[in-house]
């Protein structure tokens, strides 16, 4: 028989009512966001799925029609990874909200998980390692520095 361990803070209160996912379309994030459905349904938490265009890559771009082509190809990009979220958190019967943001992804990330008071943040993670992760860098490595709760990291599978 399989034991459950409810997770409750110092009140007797479930520790986990908010749950954000961040995702970006690809295989890991939505492998984090089963996870989070889990947890989600597990704590009858509310789950928030947000997708973060990155501005960063494009600001030394003219504005005149070159970004409002590649924001909306961005935003449809995103639209297609919340709609992945949505139908597996609605499928398992989980309240959730989508909202899609624009900014540098860990910031956003950070600050909507701090506006929405949320209690956990899950993300995967590809595991970038050496010369890839220092050019790059890591948006979960900057949110589990920055974020005020906790937040669970969801690794690329060895196999792929």
């Amino acid at each position: 028989m399989a034991k459950i361990i409810i997770a409750i803070n110092e009140d007797g209160e479930t520790l986990y009512k908010k749950i954000v996912i961040p995702t970006d379309g690809s295989d890991v994030s939505f492998e984090a966001a089963k996870h989070a459905v889990n947890i989600a349904k597990k704590f009858d938490a509310e789950l928030y799925a947000i997708y973060v265009v990155d501005v960063s890559p494009f600001v030394g771009l003219p504005a005149e029609g070159s970004w409002e082509l590649i924001s909306e190809l961005l935003k449809e990009e995103g639209n297609e990874a919340l709609k992945k979220v949505k139908k597996l958190a609605e499928e398992n019967e989980v309240n959730i909200h989508t909202e899609i943001l624009e900014g540098v992804p860990a910031k956003e990330i950070v600050e909507f998980a701090e506006k929405k008071k949320a209690d956990l943040i899950v993300m995967g993670t590809t595991g970038k390692t050496g010369l890839e992760r220092i050019l790059l860098g890591s948006v979960a490595e900057r949110v589990i520095k920055n974020a005020h709760c906790p937040v669970l990291v969801v690794k690329k599978s060895k196999k792929e």
